[in-house]
């Protein structure tokens, strides 16, 4: 298990048995031999682990040999079961007893998740979570969704058993940067340096980092609604084939770049003025490509180019001819590199 790597994309479940001198762990429940097994005597245990300090379910155990190994529960209460029972029979090793305590035999959630993937799904205009205006002290906040929404559509589509896995997923979401926080409680959350990130609640509002979010309040100064990405001036505007992120379709789309806050908003051009989308360009990255992945299959060739934005979302555009590109990439490079 790498520790560099994305927790939640790279470890699986296990079923984990607790013996009186070792920790076992099986791929499966119903299997008779184990994967691996890691001697107690001379271990020791951390918790919470300070390797993935913003994975506070996480705890460590380093062998005698200087292996270490780790493990993620499902929320805290089974993440102090284990240490307690775990740190017992150290002890009991230690002072040459018999831990007395009977074999544990119970599981580990340790979701082998690709958040990629299970983002893009959250995304399905079918199946996802729909993005809602909602209401909150005087502001309305645009493509947006509820905490409580998010444990709830985890849940009832079985990615997660229950709300605490649910929870687990929804903060590796937040960390990895695909949900963002959207209301001061939220906020708060997300920059408290608690072990809870992601709030289950009704009132912590959240939206998706590649969605049309904005939010509108009342001046101080004049009471009038101001929509924070449209603040900036538009600098281009035009219809450009977009690639979708879920079923690699092409499509046409009229976008319009702002700077100052930098923002592409793309929009279906038959129908009214609310955006799809919105991609962010502060720090994003833009280029010609002359190949884009599964792009023969739907016969799209020439004047492409691609945009990666500062959180790596990828997006694909092809551009009529080989001039308007130039145009297009030129107008962004400026926008990404003074909007903010």
């Amino acid at each position: 298990m790498d520790p560099q790597g994305t927790l939640l994309n790279s470890w699986s479940a296990v079923w984990v048995v607790l013996s009186e001198d070792g920790l076992e762990f099986y791929k499966k429940k119903i299997d008779r031999s184990p994967k691996g097994m890691i001697p107690l005597k001379g271990a020791k245990l951390l918790s919470p682990c300070q390797d993935f300090p913003k994975k506070p379910l996480v705890f460590k155990i380093t062998s005698e040999k200087k292996q270490d190994h780790f493990f993620q529960a499902s929320y805290v209460e089974e993440r102090e079961f284990w240490v307690k029972d775990i740190k017992r029979a150290i002890t009991c090793l230690e002072g040459g007893k018999r831990f007395a305590r009977k074999s544990t035999r119970r599981s580990i959630r340790l979701p082998e998740v690709n958040l990629t993937d299970l983002y893009m799904e959250m995304k399905d205009q079918d199946n996802g979570i729909r993005e809602i205006k909602l209401e909150q002290n005087n502001r309305l906040f645009n493509y947006c969704f509820t905490g409580a929404t998010v444990v709830e559509w985890m849940i009832s589509n079985g990615k997660a058993r229950n709300r605490p896995e649910a929870l687990v997923l929804a903060v590796g979401l937040m960390n990895e940067g695909y949900l963002q926080p959207a209301d001061d409680m939220s906020k708060e959350a997300a920059e408290s340096g608690e072990q809870t990130t992601f709030l289950d609640d009704t009132k912590a509002l959240y939206y998706f980092a590649d969605s049309g979010f904005f939010c509108e309040g009342y001046s101080s100064d004049e009471d009038v609604l101001v929509k924070e990405e449209f603040r900036g001036n538009i600098i281009k505007q035009g219809c450009l084939l977009k690639q979708g992120h879920k079923r690699k379709n092409w499509k046409v789309r009229k976008f319009i770049l702002r700077d100052d806050p930098a923002f592409m908003h793309y929009y279906d051009p038959s129908k009214g003025d609310d955006p799809l989308g919105s991609i962010h360009l502060r720090g994003a990255v833009v280029t010609a490509v002359e190949f884009v992945p599964d792009a023969k299959k739907y016969d799209v060739d020439g004047n492409l180019f691609e945009i990666i934005t500062a959180e790596e979302t990828h997006y694909f555009l092809q551009a009529a001819t080989t001039e308007e590109r130039k145009e297009w990439i030129k107008a962004i490079q400026v926008a990404s590199k003074s909007g903010k």
